[in-house]
């Protein structure tokens, strides 16, 4: 595939339409619908299933199933306990780092719309510690949400109650022209890249020899669950998971135990056991042939992304993790390489181009 741009205007509409949209952990529906709106012209057929995985097919009848995968959900907060004066205390919903929510501005999620809140916090005079304590920093247990009300009762009627969701409100944008930034890219950009894998089959023309199952899967961020569902539901031969990974070149991050990576580095090709040996090395090999830059990541025991439900799944299925390098993870303000979302996108295209019907990626091929 030639180095042109491939996130055309249209695409790049959806891309930030998709992002902007809430999709918290097991309340994924409404972006599910909108990526399905945006792929189904260029698949076959598509299907969800109970709890929200939402998947894209080229050639349904094919005996030999690709999955490309990506997940859905971004990580948020429940509500948890509400103070007779109206105070709104939280518990995670996935990896959220209660860190950065102090003066971050939010949605409570309810049946009778959003409602907007605050993470409110104390001035900094009013929080100094005293003698040994210290200044009084952000914990899981003292970060609390304002929604401008004074009683549990004055909560409540707004349709605020104990388990409500809620995410926080900024927007993607882009910095110096190189950079996506925003909540939520871990990893509806995934579920993008893949997208756009399809458009440009779709676009070229391209007939392969399988089926393709594009896979939006839910709830990644509390267990890879909706992986786990939906690799038993397909029954694939093969799995390209997509993925973030951290960005190390920033400051407080050690190298040594996060290893050595960057934007606009190229994608980045794990290795690990679950990654099964010989489709790694094809991938890698597709790479070096369309020069397309790539760094190489080394796992510990488990990758901790949806590539680990599928590599497991139904007896084993060949999986691999091609990662999109990120800085800030887990943050408002996730910044991805847009050359680096061309290359995972060129990388994935190119390699089902390189895959056989019916090829065999067994240990000992």
């Amino acid at each position: 595939m030639k180095k042109t741009s491939i996130i055309t205007p249209k695409s790049k509409k959806f891309l930030f339409k998709y992002l902007n949209n809430p999709s918290p952990t097991g309340y994924e529906s409404e972006g599910q619908k909108l990526w399905l709106e945006y792929i189904s012209p260029y698949i076959d057929e598509s299907f969800t299933d109970t709890y929200g995985n939402a998947v894209g097919v080229i050639n349904p009848e094919a005996e030999y199933k690709v999955v490309l995968e990506a997940h859905a959900d971004e990580i948020s907060w429940y509500v948890h306990y509400i103070t007779k004066d109206g105070f709104i205390y939280v518990r995670r919903n996935g990896g959220s780092d209660h860190m950065i929510a102090p003066s971050k501005r939010v949605n409570i999620h309810t049946k009778k719309g959003m409602v907007k809140a605050v993470f409110g916090w104390p001035a900094i005079h009013t929080r100094l510690g005293k003698g040994e304590k210290g200044e009084e920093s952000p914990k899981q247990k003292n970060i609390f949400l304002d929604c401008g009300c004074n009683s549990k009762e004055e909560v409540e009627k707004l349709g605020v109650h104990v388990g409500c969701v809620v995410t926080y409100e900024d927007e993607v944008i882009e910095l110096n022209n190189k950079y996506f930034v925003g909540r939520a890219l871990d990893n509806r950009i995934g579920g993008f890249m893949i997208a756009e894998v399809a458009r440009l089959l779709k676009e070229n023309k391209k007939k392969l020899p399988f089926g393709v199952y594009f896979t939006n899967s839910v709830q990644e961020e509390i267990g890879l669950r909706g992986a786990e569902m939906i690799a038993e539901r397909i029954k694939p031969n093969v799995a390209i998971i997509t993925d973030v990974t951290h960005d190390t070149q920033t400051p407080m991050i050690d190298k040594y135990e996060q290893g050595d990576f960057n934007c606009g580095g190229g994608p980045v090709i794990s290795y690990a056991p679950a990654v099964q040996n010989n489709l790694r090395e094809m991938i890698i090999s597709v790479a070096e042939k369309n020069k397309i830059p790539f760094q190489r990541y080394a796992a510990s025991r488990i990758t901790g992304t949806d590539t680990d439900a599928f590599a497991y799944a139904n007896g084993g299925i060949a999986s691999a993790l091609i990662a999109l390098p990120l800085r800030y993870m887990h943050t408002t303000v996730e910044m991805v390489n847009k050359e680096d979302v061309e290359n995972v996108i060129r990388l994935i295209y190119a390699s089902l181009e390189n895959i056989k019907n019916r090829e065999d990626f067994s240990y000992f091929k």
